[in-house]
């Protein structure tokens, strides 16, 4: 029998890391792939599960509130962020279920795709990130 896991605030933190370097991919951010996370967070991640952070909030938005954090501080290193991400799905595979995979790649591909198109830098990230997730074991 399969065992069901749950999300964590960690989870949704490392989500924020990788949805920004999608996001930060090209060496900038624009306000389009903003707005873009903030409404599939509201649309998509607010119902996958009814976890709650310490201040009764859902917890899904810890992934734009780590976005912001990073946007913010202007940490344009696309590399570390993304494999901070890589690092705790390695970790925690198990979390890694077909549709949040799934959820994954189509919040990573509606941020790309949001301001004028996917580029090089985002197509080649893209790649790597859905290679990574077929590697799950669930």
């Amino acid at each position: 029998m399969k065992k069901n896991y749950k999300l964590t605030q960690s989870f949704y933190q490392n989500l924020g890391n990788l949805f920004y370097a999608i996001a930060a991919a090209d060496n900038s951010v624009a306000p389009l792939e903003v707005e873009t996370l903030k409404e599939i967070i509201k649309s998509k991640w607010l119902k996958v599960d009814d976890l709650k952070d310490a201040f009764g909030s859902d917890a899904a938005y810890q992934m734009e509130f780590v976005f912001d954090i990073l946007h913010r501080e202007n940490n344009l290193d696309v590399e570390k962020c993304y494999a901070d991400f890589i690092n705790y799905k390695k970790a925690q595979n198990y979390l890694f279920s077909p549709s949040i995979n799934q959820l994954i790649l189509e919040t990573a591909n509606a941020i790309a795709s949001s301001f004028a198109g996917k580029n090089k830098s985002e197509l080649i990230l893209l790649a790597r990130l859905d290679m990574e997730l077929k590697k799950t074991d669930i």
